[in-house]
Protein backbone atom coordinates (compact mmCIF):
# COMPACT_ATOMS: atom_id res chain seq x y z
CA UNK A 1 0.00 0.00 0.00
CA UNK A 2 1.50 3.67 -0.27
CA UNK A 3 1.35 5.25 2.82
CA UNK A 4 1.90 8.73 1.24
CA UNK A 5 -2.03 8.03 -0.36
CA UNK A 6 -3.09 7.43 3.15
CA UNK A 7 -2.01 9.05 5.68
CA UNK A 8 -5.47 10.79 5.79
CA UNK A 9 -8.35 8.37 4.52
CA UNK A 10 -11.84 9.47 3.40
CA UNK A 11 -14.43 7.28 5.70
CA UNK A 12 -14.88 5.16 3.46
CA UNK A 13 -12.03 3.94 3.43
CA UNK A 14 -10.51 1.91 6.98
CA UNK A 15 -7.86 0.03 7.53
CA UNK A 16 -8.84 -3.08 9.75
CA UNK A 17 -6.08 -5.47 11.05
CA UNK A 18 -3.78 -3.91 8.88
CA UNK A 19 -5.91 -4.47 5.81
CA UNK A 20 -8.04 -1.87 4.10
CA UNK A 21 -11.11 -2.01 2.93
CA UNK A 22 -13.60 0.13 1.05
CA UNK A 23 -17.23 0.25 2.54
CA UNK A 24 -19.51 1.27 0.16
CA UNK A 25 -23.15 2.34 1.67
CA UNK A 26 -25.91 2.12 -0.74
CA UNK A 27 -28.76 3.59 0.33
CA UNK A 28 -27.85 3.67 3.93
CA UNK A 29 -29.46 -0.07 3.93
CA UNK A 30 -26.90 -2.26 2.33
CA UNK A 31 -23.29 -1.53 3.13
CA UNK A 32 -20.66 -3.57 0.73
CA UNK A 33 -17.13 -4.30 1.24
CA UNK A 34 -13.76 -4.48 -0.77
CA UNK A 35 -10.33 -5.93 0.20
CA UNK A 36 -8.22 -3.49 -1.23
CA UNK A 37 -4.51 -3.97 -1.89
CA UNK A 38 -3.42 -0.38 -2.86
CA UNK A 39 -4.55 3.03 -3.63
CA UNK A 40 -3.48 3.66 -6.59
CA UNK A 41 -4.92 7.27 -7.08
CA UNK A 42 -6.48 9.85 -4.68
CA UNK A 43 -7.62 13.57 -5.78
CA UNK A 44 -11.29 15.70 -4.85
CA UNK A 45 -11.68 17.38 -7.86
CA UNK A 46 -13.62 20.41 -8.42
CA UNK A 47 -16.81 17.97 -8.41
CA UNK A 48 -16.30 14.58 -6.68
CA UNK A 49 -13.50 12.86 -4.37
CA UNK A 50 -11.70 10.75 -7.50
CA UNK A 51 -9.97 7.18 -6.37
CA UNK A 52 -8.66 4.48 -8.67
CA UNK A 53 -7.69 1.54 -6.00
CA UNK A 54 -6.55 -1.71 -6.36
CA UNK A 55 -8.87 -4.37 -5.18
CA UNK A 56 -8.22 -8.24 -4.63
CA UNK A 57 -11.42 -9.61 -6.57
CA UNK A 58 -12.33 -6.42 -8.67
CA UNK A 59 -8.80 -5.33 -9.76
CA UNK A 60 -8.64 -1.96 -10.59
CA UNK A 61 -11.73 0.69 -9.78
CA UNK A 62 -12.90 3.87 -10.43
CA UNK A 63 -14.24 5.21 -7.22
CA UNK A 64 -16.30 8.43 -7.13
CA UNK A 65 -17.19 9.59 -3.56
CA UNK A 66 -16.50 6.38 -1.74
CA UNK A 67 -19.16 4.63 -4.75
CA UNK A 68 -17.60 2.21 -7.31
CA UNK A 69 -18.21 3.18 -10.57
CA UNK A 70 -16.31 0.42 -12.62
CA UNK A 71 -13.86 -2.15 -12.18
CA UNK A 72 -11.38 -4.12 -14.30
CA UNK A 73 -13.04 -7.78 -13.79
CA UNK A 74 -16.20 -6.59 -15.14
CA UNK A 75 -16.44 -3.19 -16.55
CA UNK A 76 -16.76 -4.31 -20.11
CA UNK A 77 -20.36 -6.00 -19.11
CA UNK A 78 -21.38 -2.58 -18.81
CA UNK A 79 -19.73 -0.67 -21.11
CA UNK A 80 -20.53 -3.19 -24.03
CA UNK A 81 -24.10 -3.15 -23.25
CA UNK A 82 -24.85 0.21 -23.27
CA UNK A 83 -22.60 0.81 -26.47
CA UNK A 84 -23.49 -1.85 -28.66
CA UNK A 85 -27.00 -2.53 -28.53
CA UNK A 86 -27.72 1.37 -29.25
CA UNK A 87 -24.84 0.91 -32.49
CA UNK A 88 -26.59 -2.23 -33.02
CA UNK A 89 -30.17 -1.02 -33.36
CA UNK A 90 -28.94 1.90 -35.21
CA UNK A 91 -26.07 0.90 -37.63
CA UNK A 92 -25.77 3.48 -39.77
CA UNK A 93 -25.07 5.81 -37.18
CA UNK A 94 -22.42 8.12 -38.45
CA UNK A 95 -21.99 10.85 -34.99
CA UNK A 96 -22.10 9.70 -31.30
CA UNK A 97 -22.68 11.96 -28.44
CA UNK A 98 -21.68 10.22 -25.03
CA UNK A 99 -22.53 12.30 -21.52
CA UNK A 100 -20.96 10.94 -18.75
CA UNK A 101 -18.71 8.11 -19.28
CA UNK A 102 -15.62 9.29 -17.88
CA UNK A 103 -13.73 5.81 -17.47
CA UNK A 104 -13.84 6.19 -21.40
CA UNK A 105 -15.24 2.71 -20.96
CA UNK A 106 -18.16 3.06 -23.35
CA UNK A 107 -16.43 5.22 -25.62
CA UNK A 108 -13.68 2.63 -26.35
CA UNK A 109 -16.67 0.15 -27.40
CA UNK A 110 -18.45 2.81 -29.38
CA UNK A 111 -14.97 3.44 -31.45
CA UNK A 112 -14.37 -0.49 -32.80
CA UNK A 113 -17.46 0.64 -34.99
CA UNK A 114 -15.51 1.53 -37.87
CA UNK A 115 -18.47 3.54 -39.89
CA UNK A 116 -18.34 5.86 -36.97
CA UNK A 117 -17.22 9.42 -38.09
CA UNK A 118 -17.59 11.31 -34.79
CA UNK A 119 -17.79 10.53 -30.82
CA UNK A 120 -18.29 13.53 -28.73
CA UNK A 121 -17.55 12.39 -25.25
CA UNK A 122 -19.10 15.33 -22.94
CA UNK A 123 -17.65 14.66 -18.93
CA UNK A 124 -18.00 17.34 -16.26
CA UNK A 125 -15.02 15.92 -14.51
CA UNK A 126 -11.44 15.83 -16.61
CA UNK A 127 -9.77 14.48 -13.45
CA UNK A 128 -12.18 10.89 -14.08
CA UNK A 129 -11.16 10.82 -17.91
CA UNK A 130 -6.98 11.24 -16.81
CA UNK A 131 -7.10 9.27 -14.20
CA UNK A 132 -9.00 6.42 -15.81
CA UNK A 133 -6.83 6.93 -19.32
CA UNK A 134 -3.48 6.65 -17.13
CA UNK A 135 -4.40 3.99 -13.98
CA UNK A 136 -7.34 1.98 -15.50
CA UNK A 137 -6.53 0.84 -18.58
CA UNK A 138 -8.58 -2.70 -18.73
CA UNK A 139 -11.64 -0.44 -18.73
CA UNK A 140 -10.81 2.94 -21.01
CA UNK A 141 -8.07 1.24 -23.18
CA UNK A 142 -6.04 4.60 -22.74
CA UNK A 143 -8.54 6.00 -25.29
CA UNK A 144 -6.55 8.05 -28.28
CA UNK A 145 -9.12 7.30 -31.27
CA UNK A 146 -8.63 10.83 -33.14
CA UNK A 147 -12.73 10.47 -33.61
CA UNK A 148 -13.17 10.47 -29.83
CA UNK A 149 -13.80 14.70 -28.95
CA UNK A 150 -13.30 15.18 -25.34
CA UNK A 151 -15.50 18.14 -24.19
CA UNK A 152 -15.20 18.61 -20.17
CA UNK A 153 -18.33 20.74 -19.49
CA UNK A 154 -21.86 20.22 -17.60
CA UNK A 155 -23.80 17.46 -20.17
CA UNK A 156 -27.35 19.15 -19.27
CA UNK A 157 -26.12 22.37 -20.74
CA UNK A 158 -24.17 20.93 -23.54
CA UNK A 159 -27.25 18.89 -24.70
CA UNK A 160 -29.69 21.91 -24.64
CA UNK A 161 -27.64 23.66 -27.26
CA UNK A 162 -27.83 21.15 -29.78
CA UNK A 163 -30.59 20.19 -32.73
CA UNK A 164 -31.08 17.56 -34.59
CA UNK A 165 -27.02 16.49 -34.38
CA UNK A 166 -26.81 13.27 -33.59
CA UNK A 167 -27.28 9.60 -34.33
CA UNK A 168 -27.56 7.94 -31.19
CA UNK A 169 -26.95 9.54 -27.60
CA UNK A 170 -25.88 7.58 -24.96
CA UNK A 171 -26.18 8.76 -21.28
CA UNK A 172 -23.48 6.78 -18.73
CA UNK A 173 -24.34 8.71 -15.73
CA UNK A 174 -23.50 7.54 -12.45
CA UNK A 175 -26.21 7.32 -9.62
CA UNK A 176 -28.47 10.24 -9.38
CA UNK A 177 -27.44 11.74 -6.80
CA UNK A 178 -24.48 15.02 -6.90
CA UNK A 179 -23.34 15.89 -9.92
CA UNK A 180 -25.55 13.13 -11.82
CA UNK A 181 -28.66 14.01 -10.27
CA UNK A 182 -29.84 15.79 -13.67
CA UNK A 183 -29.72 13.63 -16.02
CA UNK A 184 -31.85 11.38 -14.74
CA UNK A 185 -34.34 14.33 -15.38
CA UNK A 186 -37.72 14.76 -17.94
CA UNK A 187 -36.20 18.12 -19.12
CA UNK A 188 -32.79 16.75 -19.65
CA UNK A 189 -34.50 13.40 -21.93
CA UNK A 190 -36.18 15.99 -23.97
CA UNK A 191 -33.68 17.91 -24.54
CA UNK A 192 -31.62 14.38 -26.27
CA UNK A 193 -34.54 13.95 -28.11
CA UNK A 194 -34.10 17.46 -29.52
CA UNK A 195 -30.49 17.12 -30.19
CA UNK A 196 -30.95 13.72 -32.14
CA UNK A 197 -31.64 13.59 -35.74
CA UNK A 198 -34.85 12.25 -37.18
CA UNK A 199 -33.90 8.66 -37.21
CA UNK A 200 -31.63 9.27 -33.62
CA UNK A 201 -32.34 7.14 -30.70
CA UNK A 202 -30.78 7.31 -26.91
CA UNK A 203 -30.13 5.13 -24.52
CA UNK A 204 -29.34 5.93 -20.56
CA UNK A 205 -28.95 3.15 -17.41
CA UNK A 206 -31.93 3.19 -15.50
CA UNK A 207 -30.51 1.09 -12.43
CA UNK A 208 -30.95 -1.75 -10.52
CA UNK A 209 -34.29 -2.94 -10.90
CA UNK A 210 -33.83 -5.29 -7.86
CA UNK A 211 -33.13 -2.36 -5.44
CA UNK A 212 -34.08 1.20 -7.60
CA UNK A 213 -37.47 -0.10 -9.68
CA UNK A 214 -39.04 3.46 -8.77
CA UNK A 215 -35.75 5.09 -10.84
CA UNK A 216 -36.45 2.99 -13.62
CA UNK A 217 -40.16 2.97 -13.95
CA UNK A 218 -39.74 7.03 -13.80
CA UNK A 219 -37.34 6.56 -16.51
CA UNK A 220 -39.03 4.29 -18.54
CA UNK A 221 -42.45 6.98 -17.96
CA UNK A 222 -40.79 9.44 -19.24
CA UNK A 223 -38.70 8.67 -22.35
CA UNK A 224 -41.64 6.78 -23.40
CA UNK A 225 -43.93 9.80 -23.42
CA UNK A 226 -41.02 11.67 -25.32
CA UNK A 227 -40.39 9.29 -27.68
CA UNK A 228 -42.31 7.20 -30.13
CA UNK A 229 -40.48 3.51 -29.13
CA UNK A 230 -38.76 2.87 -25.99
CA UNK A 231 -37.39 -0.63 -24.96
CA UNK A 232 -35.94 -1.90 -21.54
CA UNK A 233 -33.20 -4.12 -21.44
CA UNK A 234 -30.82 -5.78 -18.63
CA UNK A 235 -27.07 -7.33 -18.20
CA UNK A 236 -25.96 -8.90 -14.83
CA UNK A 237 -23.00 -6.74 -13.51
CA UNK A 238 -21.74 -8.64 -10.81
CA UNK A 239 -19.94 -5.21 -9.21
CA UNK A 240 -23.45 -3.47 -9.05
CA UNK A 241 -25.82 -4.00 -5.92
CA UNK A 242 -28.54 -6.10 -7.19
CA UNK A 243 -26.75 -7.56 -10.02
CA UNK A 244 -29.12 -7.24 -12.25
CA UNK A 245 -28.92 -3.64 -14.18
CA UNK A 246 -31.15 -1.77 -16.76
CA UNK A 247 -30.91 0.77 -19.58
CA UNK A 248 -33.74 2.38 -21.25
CA UNK A 249 -33.33 3.03 -24.92
CA UNK A 250 -36.25 6.16 -26.32
CA UNK A 251 -35.90 6.40 -29.99
CA UNK A 252 -37.84 8.18 -33.00
CA UNK A 253 -37.76 4.70 -35.20
CA UNK A 254 -38.96 1.43 -34.79
CA UNK A 255 -36.61 -0.73 -32.97
CA UNK A 256 -35.78 -4.06 -34.75
CA UNK A 257 -32.59 -5.73 -34.63
CA UNK A 258 -30.62 -6.33 -37.24
CA UNK A 259 -31.18 -9.84 -39.14
CA UNK A 260 -27.24 -10.69 -38.98
CA UNK A 261 -25.56 -8.65 -36.35
CA UNK A 262 -22.67 -6.72 -37.19
CA UNK A 263 -21.27 -6.98 -33.42
CA UNK A 264 -17.56 -6.78 -33.13
CA UNK A 265 -15.38 -9.67 -32.95
CA UNK A 266 -13.20 -8.39 -29.86
CA UNK A 267 -16.41 -7.94 -27.32
CA UNK A 268 -15.91 -9.98 -24.10
CA UNK A 269 -19.61 -10.11 -23.64
CA UNK A 270 -22.06 -9.08 -26.09
CA UNK A 271 -22.57 -11.90 -28.78
CA UNK A 272 -25.34 -11.96 -31.08
CA UNK A 273 -27.30 -14.41 -28.80
CA UNK A 274 -26.96 -11.60 -25.91
CA UNK A 275 -28.48 -9.08 -28.15
CA UNK A 276 -31.44 -10.98 -29.04
CA UNK A 277 -32.05 -11.89 -25.60
CA UNK A 278 -31.28 -8.91 -23.41
CA UNK A 279 -34.53 -7.65 -24.53
CA UNK A 280 -36.47 -10.40 -22.59
CA UNK A 281 -37.34 -9.19 -19.48
CA UNK A 282 -38.29 -11.12 -15.91
CA UNK A 283 -41.77 -11.10 -15.46
CA UNK A 284 -41.46 -8.52 -12.50
CA UNK A 285 -40.09 -5.79 -14.23
CA UNK A 286 -42.21 -6.55 -17.59
CA UNK A 287 -45.84 -5.95 -14.99
CA UNK A 288 -43.69 -2.77 -13.64
CA UNK A 289 -43.28 -1.48 -17.41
Amino acid sequence: MKKHLHDSLPPYLKVENEELWLTEDDRENLKISYRIKEVIFSQQSAFQHVMILDSYDFGRMLVLDGVVQTTSIDGHIYNEMISHIPLQLHPAAKKVLIIGGGDCGAAKEAAKYQQLEQIDMVEIDEVVVQSCKEHLPAVSGNLSDPRVRFIYTDGVAFVKERTKEYDVIIVDSSDPVGPAEALFSRDFYASIRQALKDDGLMVCQSQSPIFHLDILKQTHTNIRQLFPHAAVYTATVPTYPGGLWSFTIGSNIPLSLPEIAAVPTDTKYVNEAVLKQCFQLPEFMRKAL
